[in-house]
């Protein structure tokens, strides 16, 4: 695995932390690497299935308290790889061994020569967690990075871990898989008393071990490769758009870590024919600067994409007000969107109205219509007339086509259009609300319902409508250019530039890729600056912070 050393000790940890670094460790080390010649023999038995797990446990700590004291001298010496090995390890047999009966409570081991007193320590947010939040551990290095090329991490000291919260029945917003964090174990020994902590890296990444000021080792890429995708993910992705009914039950907002009150929620929103695995390399590629670690949580966004466009605004709007009930003293959003995502999030901070429908040369009579006969809490109307969110502090929009597409006027959109399959339920309350004129005004044809190729047409007549509002927060553009360098006369070969750019954006930049360019490195170097704006920070500068998806 390689190490990314990711500017931490100057940014982050401050000049207490750049001294300790001379007496650090690296992270916890696989299985076999190098380890402290007096403890080999401890380590092995302690990782024995036929050794009782009261022994092993014994084994680990007494290595942890022989190696505890020689974490001076040097950054990946034997010692340090050997501490950091049994935290972990010491870790993962208490809480899975025999049902987890070992776990949260206080022990007493018998080593060789010692015996020890050993407890938990109590959870101190932001410092550690509490001992009965995760309902396992995970080892990082057998964690499959399926979608990422290189990992982030941090040179430290402790045992680097993913941990696991998944609870019956499943807690708001948490996937099927439950949540996953990037934690750190580090073993405190005094005499015969030793303290076993869960100590949180993203937040605070160094802390006190043995005295004295250490940055702790992570794996900052591991939790979010817990979430793995599908074998065939273009498949899910496809069937996602045609077939909705797929999705209808999983459509809503994510959460991928455990939620924290002081960290600004970023909601990625994936675009058509796509699913929240598009923003795997993206939110690895931002884990590299330790500012967005550290004041950023991440959040997905997932929906059926066949589905009308503002009906999936509809939904999203929806779910950020769930979130607003359930913690409503959470910080402000920042919302980013990819392609047809990013026409989600731009429903997200304007203000639409009943009059500025019926205001609008194209779509005044029909807009009439559907008021009259839908009442004002339909489904149709909802979808149609909303408020900017005031929760929403600042968007970014990713390759967005905003005036359209013409895509999705040719062959291959009148060929998508005719395989997207609506739900049951949405295709009943859609041909209740609207007449065959109202969807001829609309579509272009009174055989087809709209759905989301439909909406992203160019000759929509609803897209100058809700062009025509203004948007409440700062917007940034980031533009595919797939290399001509013509702008503006370019395209990402899907989005052209006329679609994508926006008078009044605080920043536009142009990428040169495709329209799948959410995850190229310019992308997030771009990103990281817009989130390090946000708060109030100058650029990360020249550094290594999109690197990690090459």
């Amino acid at each position: 695995m390689r190490l990314e050393n990711a500017r931490v000790t100057t940014r982050l940890i401050g000049a207490v932390t750049c001294v300790a670094l001379f007496a650090s460790c690296a992270t916890a080390p696989k299985t076999g690497g190098p380890e402290y010649g007096p403890t080999a023999g401890l380590m092995r038995e302690a990782r024995s299935s036929n050794v009782p797990v009261e022994k092993r446990a014994a084994d680990y700590l007494q290595a942890a308290a022989m190696t505890a004291p020689l974490l001076g001298p040097g950054i990946a010496t034997p010692a340090c790889e050997t501490y950091n090995a049994a935290t972990a390890e010491l870790t993962l047999l208490l809480r899975s061994a025999d049902g987890g009966r070992w776990w949260d409570r206080s022990l007493t081991l018998n080593g060789g020569n010692a015996t020890y007193r050993l407890r938990l320590e109590r959870g101190r947010y932001p410092y550690t967690w509490s001992p009965d939040f995760f309902t396992s551990f995970e080892n990082p290095d057998q964690i499959k990075r399926t979608l990422i090329k290189r990992d982030v991490t941090q040179n430290g000291v402790g045992g680097a871990l993913v941990g696991v919260r998944s609870v019956t029945p499943p807690e708001r917003f948490a996937p099927a898989k439950g949540l996953a964090a990037a934690v750190t174990a580090t073993v405190d020994v005094r005499g015969s008393d030793a303290v076993l902590a869960l100590r949180r890296p993203s937040s605070e990444p160094s802390a006190i071990v043995e005295g004295k000021v250490r940055p702790l080792a992570a794996d900052f890429s591991a939790p979010i490769s817990y979430f793995r995708p599908p074998n065939n993910l273009l498949l899910f992705d496809l069937m996602g758009m045609l077939r909705g009914a797929n999705m209808m039950e999983k459509t809503g907002l994510y959460f991928l870590e455990p939620y924290d009150p002081s960290r600004i929620p970023v909601v990625f929103v994936h675009g058509l024919m796509s699913s929240p695995f598009t923003w795997i390399k993206t939110i690895n590629g931002l884990q590299q600067d330790p500012e967005v670690r550290k004041h950023y949580q991440p959040w997905v966004f997932g929906y059926a994409t066949g589905n009308p466009i503002l009906y999936s605004a509809l939904r999203l709007r929806e779910e950020l007000a769930k979130v607003d009930k359930l913690y409503p003293n959470h910080l402000p959003y920042v919302v980013v969107g990819h392609s047809m995502g990013g026409m989600l999030t731009h429903a997200q901070v304007t203000t639409v109205t009943r009059e500025m429908w019926e205001k609008d040369k194209t779509m005044g009579s029909t807009a009439k219509s559907i008021f009259a006969n839908n009442s004002s809490d339909s489904l149709v109307v909802r979808a149609l007339t909303y408020r900017a969110n005031p929760r929403i502090n600042r968007v970014v929009f990713i390759c967005t086509p905003h005036r359209g597409s013409d895509m999705a006027s040719g062959g291959i959109g009148r060929f998508g259009i005719s395989l997207i399959s609506l739900p049951v339920q949405l295709l009943s309350t859609v041909k209740d609300s609207l007449t065959s004129a109202e969807v001829a005004q609309i579509t272009g044809s009174s055989k087809r319902l709209p759905n989301s190729i439909t909406g992203l047409k160019p000759s929509n007549p609803a897209l100058p409508v809700i062009n025509e509002a203004p948007m409440t927060v700062p917007y940034h553009s980031i533009i595919g250019d797939r290399g001509k360098g013509d702008c503006p006369n370019c395209t990402d070969g899907v989005v052209p530039y006329w679609s994508s750019h926006l008078a009044g954006a605080k920043s536009e930049r142009i990428v040169p890729g495709p329209h799948g360019s959410a995850e190229l490195p310019q992308t997030i170097a771009e990103l990281d600056r817009i989130l390090r704006l946000n708060l109030g920070l100058p650029p990360a500068g020249p550094t290594t912070v999109a690197q990690t998806t090459r």
